[in-house]
């Protein structure tokens, strides 16, 4: 018995390890993908693209060993909520991976676009902040630290009051004549992708808190519910 949970240990490790590699593709490819979007690069844009076919494969292979732990293992407590997590956070990561190659397939689209100082300046800024918050969650689960997973929530406001300029001035420079209407569309698109991927990296840092705490978000609605369910209502005037 103490192999057998030896090596389900073992296992447990190796689909982190696995997690936290594929995450750093996702990392390195946020700048890169915008390095590759500001300076025209079609070349590295398109070495992007051909490069998720391995984390897409990486995904269901490491999904389906997950499975293959639950069904053979039947964990419990702690370890089942790491499985979870694992099987929860693989999607997280995939789909990061994907928003950057459509990083990557914007700058082709909008090849040749000249982009005003402040549109550039905003796209890098985005760049930084999405690949900070990525970071950051898979920081919170390497270190299985709940408080850095709970405080991703608040640190990507940053992120959307920057994606809110950038929307604001793509409209100023398009209705000023400098953007064409297909290159302002394409622009707002890259500008959702950053979004999305801070996004992804808040849920990250919920199914770390999961995995810590037993914590849940759904917990949080159901409290709030139950407390109006039986809160009185108020006296007339």
């Amino acid at each position: 018995m103490d192999n057998v949970r030896k090596s389900f240990q073992q296992t447990l490790e190796e689909i982190r390890q696995e997690m936290v590699q594929m995450a750093a593709l996702v990392t390195e490819g946020i700048p890169r993908a915008t390095e590759a979007l500001l300076a025209g690069d079609l070349t590295d844009a398109q070495q992007i693209i051909e490069g998720d076919d391995p984390l897409d494969a990486a995904a269901v292979e490491l999904e389906e060993v997950c499975y293959q732990q639950l069904a053979l293992q039947q964990p419990m407590a702690g370890d089942l909520r790491g499985i979870v997590t694992a099987i929860r956070m693989i999607s997280e990561i995939e789909r990061s991976g994907d928003l950057v190659v459509n990083i990557a397939k914007g700058s082709r689209r909008i090849f040749g676009t000249e982009l005003s100082a402040r549109l550039r300046g905003l796209i890098s800024q985005m760049g930084e902040e999405a690949t900070r918050l990525f970071r950051l969650a898979i920081d919170a689960y390497i270190d299985e630290d709940a408080a850095m997973a709970a405080a991703l929530d608040d640190l990507d406001d940053r992120l959307d009051a920057i994606h809110r300029d950038y929307i604001q001035e793509i409209f100023l420079v398009h209705n000023s004549g400098d953007l064409p209407v297909q290159a302002a569309v394409q622009l707002a698109l890259i500008g959702r992708y950053y979004e999305r991927i801070g996004d992804h990296a808040v849920n990250i840092g919920e199914r770390v808190r999961y995995m810590v705490t037993g914590w849940l978000p759904e917990h949080t609605g159901a409290a709030r519910n139950a407390a109006a369910k039986t809160k009185p209502p108020p006296e007339d005037a």
